[in-house]
This record gives structure tokens, C-alpha cells and sequence, in this order.
């Protein structure tokens, strides 16, 4: 494995256990960030192993299809992605627009987690 790679992983990592330290904490808001960017570092781990151009995007539906394009297969669903997606703006700032249909609450956090540690068991299925 690249140890480019290797630093994405580790840092999704540290995302997915902030996410499960934070929910623990019922810190809702940021347990939902860190979990979207959990989602997001495993993803793009898979690019840099593979060769795929880095996106700068935060938007986890354009990294699953390019993702999708280049043959793997995840696990997440499209309501899956566009949940991941919903909580990205609304989770960090706080106006107007963008905020959610939802309230942040211990189960929400629970499914974006279990979403989290679902893309990551795939992610890693790939990169051994």
C-alpha cells in the first residue's frame, strides 16, 4: 500500500473514532461531521491507491461514482449517500437554507456511523 494511502486511512480513521467519541459525548453535530469525513478520507484513499485523480470535493455522491466508474463496487446506497451529503453544510454551519429536515440525535448519528464503518469495511476489502 502507498503510504500516501496509508496517512488518508489514518486520518478517516481518527474521523470514524471522533464520530463514535463524540456521539458517546451526545455531541451530535460534530459526531455527524466527523463521520461524513470519515466517508470522505476512505474514498479518497481509494483514489490515491489506485491511481484515480484526487477530486476536491466534499460532495461523497460525485467521489462514489467516479469511484463507481472505475469498477468498485461499495456497499452505500444512493439514500445513504444523499444522507452523507445533507449533513455535510448543515453540520457546520448553521443558516438559513441549508439546514436539515432533521435534528441531530443519537440515532441518526448511529446510521451515518454504521454507514462510516460499512464504506470503510469495503475501502479496505480493496486496498489488501
Amino acid at each position: 500500500m502507498k503510504n500516501e494511502t496509508t496517512i488518508w486511512l489514518n486520518y478517516a480513521d481518527d474521523n470514524l473514532l471522533s464520530a463514535q467519541i463524540l456521539l458517546e459525548s451526545h455531541l451530535y453535530n460534530p459526531s455527524l461531521q466527523n463521520a461524513q469525513q470519515a466517508i470522505e478520507k476512505f474514498l479518497k484513499a481509494l483514489f490515491i491507491e489506485n491511481g484515480i485523480k484526487l477530486q476536491k470535493t466534499h460532495s461523497i455522491a460525485v467521489l462514489a461514482e467516479i469511484v463507481r466508474v472505475n469498477g468498485f463496487e461499495l456497499s452505500i446506497n444512493d439514500d445513504e449517500i444523499d444522507l452523507i451529503d445533507s449533513i455535510y453544510l448543515t453540520s457546520k454551519y448553521p443558516f438559513g437554507s441549508v439546514l436539515a429536515d432533521f435534528e441531530p440525535d443519537i440515532q441518526i448519528c448511529r446510521q451515518c456511523l454504521e454507514i462510516a464503518k460499512n464504506l470503510k469495511k469495503d475501502v479496505l476489502q480493496y486496498l489488501s
